[in-house]
């Protein structure tokens, strides 16, 4: 972007800076066209049009309105389509335009890629974009189908088929949208529907990378450290929270206790895995024990994996941020990951993104509690780490909140899908300095 005046100056925006312009600019458009009259039946504020448009650009999921109510079919296709550019990002589809025009992209736009995708090799930029869009396509389009066949016991065709592809998108984006006022809460004992949704937002939680190295390689001696760790880490959190979820829930009475065994296990599931970046319920969250809410905030706070659909600080950098204690802790010089050493650089990283997101988080919570100082405490820090790591989850207050708190609550969500170190780097580019200083011994612990 270019500013000319009589010195013909020239401002070179950065590509953290192009990146929150394009997702203001989603906003800003998706907030007028929900406002249109025929894109929703009841009386909408600009506020509320608003928080549904930065919901829905940040794949976040919260909401103040009933969407399946509030919004007509041409509301509910605006928030699909705001849901499938923000979860593909906005960087995706510009450079798509770009590759459409010219056969190869310049290295200044390869960069601009790079910094925006997580890629690390230029080379690669085109050829993971082309796959973010066909995996995306690919995945939402099974889901259609099978949640279409799905629901024509309950609906026509034309009803069915749209219901899919609403949920399809709004899971496999990690949106979290529903068209019912209870979510999922329905279909708790439709083990299609609810198993259908879960693997879609799980896939598209992986990370595009490493679903490009699972059809790349197919066997996992030949997949990258990478992808090892994030599908290693991934199973092993899921069903660790799986076996966590259904042991704290399957004596509460108001969830799991009046469930036979099998709808059990498959809601158990359901919200062992829906923490990680999806916004849907089938259980009454409000419901659920403290032990649980602590449980799936921590969920939420990891998130999925780099460069996928999903919020939080990334399962990457969680791993890494424990093995990192970890090594230290044993005196080790080397962090090894896959017999693969880690540099210090990535450990800083991970640490960097852990605490600018403890940080948001703390903001955002300390606000709201001064802003509703009649809300629960557990419900405010719920909803607070819901916002910074969009994932959409809440505990039913989101329509109480007042419009200070809503903006409080958007800001979280925008911060969020940036992401912590996109954010850092807005605010403060870092400058490196040839200038060395002797080291100084600072008591720690």
């Amino acid at each position: 972007m270019k500013l000319h005046n009589k010195k013909r100056k020239t401002l070179n925006l950065s590509p953290p800076s192009i990146l929150a312009l394009g997702f203001l600019s989603l906003i800003c458009i998706g907030t007028l066209l929900l406002k249109l009259p025929f894109a929703h039946h009841q009386e909408l504020s600009w506020l509320h049009a608003l928080f549904t448009a930065t919901s829905a650009v940040t794949i976040t999921g919260l909401s103040v309105v009933n969407v399946g109510e509030a919004y007509t079919v041409f509301g509910k296709v605006i928030i699909m389509l705001l849901l499938q550019c923000g979860g593909l990002g906005f960087m995706t589809f510009a450079i798509l335009a770009v590759m459409s025009l010219s056969p190869k992209i310049g290295l200044k736009q390869q960069i601009l890629a790079q910094d925006t995708i997580g890629e690390t090799s230029l080379r690669k930029v085109s050829y993971t974009v082309k796959g973010v869009l066909l995996y995306s396509l690919f995945f939402e389009a099974i889901g259609t189908i099978v949640l279409t066949l799905a629901w024509l016991d309950d609906y026509n065709f034309a009803q069915a088929f749209f219901y899919a592809a609403f949920y399809s998108i709004s899971a496999f984006n990690n949106g979290g949208f529903s068209l019912f006022p209870n979510s999922l809460m329905s279909f708790a004992d439709q083990y299609v529907i609810t198993f259908t949704i879960s693997m879609l937002y799980i896939i598209g939680g992986v990370g595009f990378l490493v679903l490009m190295d699972i059809k790349r390689h197919k066997k996992w001696r030949s997949l990258s450290t990478n992808s090892k760790l994030i599908l290693s880490s991934i199973l092993g959190l899921n069903i660790t929270a799986f076996l966590i979820m259904w042991g704290l829930e399957a004596n509460n009475p108001l969830t799991l206790a009046h469930m036979s065994l099998g709808d059990q296990a498959v809601n158990a599931w359901f919200h062992a895995t829906v923490p990680r970046s999806s916004g849907f319920n089938s259980l009454p969250l409000e419901h659920m024990s403290n032990a649980s809410a602590l449980v799936t905030m921590l969920l939420m706070f990891i998130g999925g994996g780099s460069l996928s659909t999903a919020g939080g600080i990334k399962v990457g950098t969680f791993i890494i941020m424990v093995l990192s204690v970890i090594t230290f802790l044993r005196r080790q010089d080397e962090l090894r990951v896959f017999n693969h050493s880690v540099s210090k650089v990535t450990s800083f990283k991970a640490f960097a993104v852990v605490s600018i997101t403890v940080m948001l988080i703390f903001l955002g919570f300390f606000s709201l509690l001064l802003l509703e100082p009649n809300k629960n405490f557990l419900d405010l820090l719920f909803e607070t780490v819901s916002a910074a790591c969009t994932v959409g989850l809440s505990r039913g207050i989101t329509g109480e909140l007042q419009p200070t708190s809503l903006w409080i609550l958007m800001l979280l969500m925008f911060a969020g899908r940036l992401g912590p170190l996109t954010l850092a780097y807005l605010i403060a580019t870092p400058k490196k300095s040839r200038l060395k200083h002797p080291q100084a011994e600072i008591q720690i612990g």
